[in-house]
Formats: structure tokens, sequence, C-alpha cells
């Protein structure tokens, strides 16, 4: 997998253009409104080109009409949505890899939806340490990909303006490279969905099923417990940062039978024969889920190589965000984390766990800025 060194956005929704370097720990925090989601849903777009789902994640939030930069534009030159992300082997490594694509509103004459995303652009280039090398280009209705050997093929796929031209890449054999760019990206995780309400999937039972990564929506969070507990058999971190949050409280995960579930005890309840109450999943404040769920998240049994976090202090109190600060920071050893917040006090609590300052997100007149 690859380390993300650059990102680069322009022309979505309230950011008209803003490039930012990564490390391995990235926390950008700011007011509600000042755009920091849309730094995030950027993100997920530029997955979404790998997934080839581009043109959906685009329409799911209203079409090109409102994804595209909300503030005042150049007379004459196109409205395009422009994304950009460079990759490499490791932080420091000599050589590196460019990913982008540009998006517009279909022409009069196109074969399209009014509102659906067209692919204007996009390519990948490698750079050696010398010399920058085109391995991919996008030329409707052809595509030019550079092979295993270095030659250069021009293909025909068939491919609609609204799909992307790396989603259609998965020859690991032909094609490393470009392979290598959308495994990558696809192997991505974010969270922003891990509801606490009464519905909430991480209150029920999960498959038995090994899951070594939580789900987007927490779903299968017993079952990333019951595969720490009891397939791994290692929960000493999952552990030690839950006693952090609550203290003298334990979590309890069972071998699982058809289903995969996990209860939490205390110590002030004590039942008559001196045994702890075990509080099930669908009992737990909606603090304590989504701490154990962004545990699942963080902890889990593989690391994704990028761990998107969006507000991840919603429904915590405010003692538990040096153990989330902590937790995030543990999670950042082996994976690059990016995490949005408008809580200073996380960020702080990041600051001096990890060292890491965070960048401040503003919106000034209209436009989102890193600052």
């Amino acid at each position: 997998m690859l380390f993300v060194r650059k990102v680069s956005i322009s022309g979505y929704r309230s950011i008209r253009s803003i490039a930012t370097e990564l490390e391995n720990l990235n926390v950008f925090v700011g007011k509600n409104g000042a755009g920091k989601t849309n730094l995030y849903r950027a993100l997920q777009l530029i997955q979404s080109a790998a997934l080839g789902n581009f043109a959906r994640e685009i329409a799911g939030e209203g079409g090109m009409e409102s994804a595209l930069w909300a503030g005042r534009r150049i007379k004459g030159q196109p409205a395009r949505i422009t994304l950009y992300v460079e990759l490499a082997p490791s932080q420091d490594s000599r050589t590196s890899y460019t990913y982008s694509i540009e998006a517009g509103a279909p022409g009069p004459v196109d074969a399209a939806f009014p509102l659906e995303p067209q692919v204007k652009e996009e390519s990948i280039s490698f750079f050696d340490g010398k010399r920058t090398r085109k391995i991919l280009q996008r030329r409707v209705p052809l595509i030019g990909a550079v092979d295993a050997s270095g030659q250069t093929h021009e293909m025909a796929r068939n491919l609609l303006a609204s799909q992307t031209a790396l989603g259609s890449f998965d020859e690991p054999g032909e094609f490393p490279d470009q392979h290598l760019i959308r495994k990558t990206l696809c192997a991505w995780r974010f969270y922003h969905d891990l509801r606490t309400d009464g519905a909430s999937p991480m209150r029920k039972p999960a498959l038995a099923v090994t899951s070594t990564m939580l789900d987007a929506d927490g779903g299968n969070l017993a079952a990333v417990f019951a595969t720490l507990a009891h397939i791994r058999e290692d929960t000493r971190d999952l552990r030690e940062f839950v006693d952090a949050a609550f203290p003298g409280a334990e979590l309890e995960i069972p071998p699982p039978g058809r289903e995969a579930t996990f209860t939490m005890t205390y110590p002030d309840f004590v039942l008559d024969g001196g045994s702890r109450r075990h509080f099930e999943a669908h009992e737990l404040s909606d603090g304590t889920l989504r701490f154990l769920g962004l545990a699942g998240a963080l902890l889990a049994y593989h690391h994704p190589p990028f761990v998107a976090l969006n507000e991840p202090e919603s429904s915590l109190h405010p003692e538990l965000m040096k153990p989330l600060a902590k937790m995030i920071a543990r999670a950042a050893q082996d994976s690059q984390v990016w995490v949005v917040t408008h809580s200073g006090e996380l960020a702080a609590a990041i600051a001096e766990t990890a060292g890491v300052l965070a960048r401040e997100v503003v919106k000034e007149k209209g436009e989102t800025r890193v600052m």
C-alpha cells in the first residue's frame, strides 16, 4: 500500500483551491460551517473514482450543480471539480505516483442526465526520482496505459463519460502500477456515520464472521471485537483504552455462536451474588457506544493504510477526549489518520499526546481555507 503525501482539491463546494501535505497523523479543526466536511468528502470522492462509483457519489450530493464551487467564477472558464492525490511507497521515498481527475457538467450535446458529472480529464503519473511519465491518460474514447514491461497501449474500454478509467483497471499482472493505485485508494476507510440511536447497527449482534476491519456503519462491531478476542487472541490495546475511558469497566466478549455479541460491566453495578451486571449493546449510553465504535475502527485486527474520521467527538463527554486522542495516536503508528473536528479540546489532547498540531479550517468570504 502507498503513503498519501499530498492532496489537492479545487472547485468543490466551498473549496475554491486547497493543497495540503500529509503526515502520519493529520488533524483539522474548525467551527461548524467552515467546510471541514467538504475536505473529508473530497477524499471520499477520490476513493469513489477507484471504486467506480464517482458519478453516483456526486449524484447523491445533489448533482454537479450542488457539488461545484459555490462562489464567484471566472467568466468564460468552465466550472470544474479537480481532485489530485500524490502517493508514495513511504513518506521519504524518492519515487511517487499522482492520480488526478477533473469533472464537469454535461455539455449541450452530451448524452447524459443534466446534473451527473462527466469526466473531462483523468491521469496517473509516475516519478522515478528523475523524471515524470504518464502511465495512464484518458483520451475519450481511448485510454492510454503503460503495462508492466513499459509499453504503452491504446485501449477502448467503452467507458461512458460519467465512468472513471481508474475504476476499470483490475489487472495486477498486466498493469501493476494502475492496480496498485486502485487497490490503495479502495483500501481507505471513512467513519462518519457511527450512529448511536436505538436502531444503530452497532447495538445489534453481528454475524459470527471473522472481521478484520470495521464496516463504515459499524454494523460488524461485535464481530470485530470477537475477532480480536478469539481469532487474534489479543485484546490488550482494546481493554487498555476501555479502562482509560471508563475506569473499572470491562468489555466482555463471549465466544460467538451464530452471532457475535459484547457486553459492558461496571464496578458500581453488582448483583446479589457478587457478580457484575452485564449491560448489552442496546442498553449502553450513546457516548459509551460511540467510543466503542471508534475503538473498533482504530484498533481492529488489520490496519487500513488510511483512516478518516469526521467529528469523532460527537456524543462523547469531554472527559473522553484524552482517551480518544491516545487511541487516535496509537492508530497513527500503523495507519495514516485524518481527523476533522470542531472540538478544540480533542485537538489539544492530540497535540499533547502525539505532538501533532491541528491545522485550522476557516471560511473567509464563503471560501474554505486551511491555515
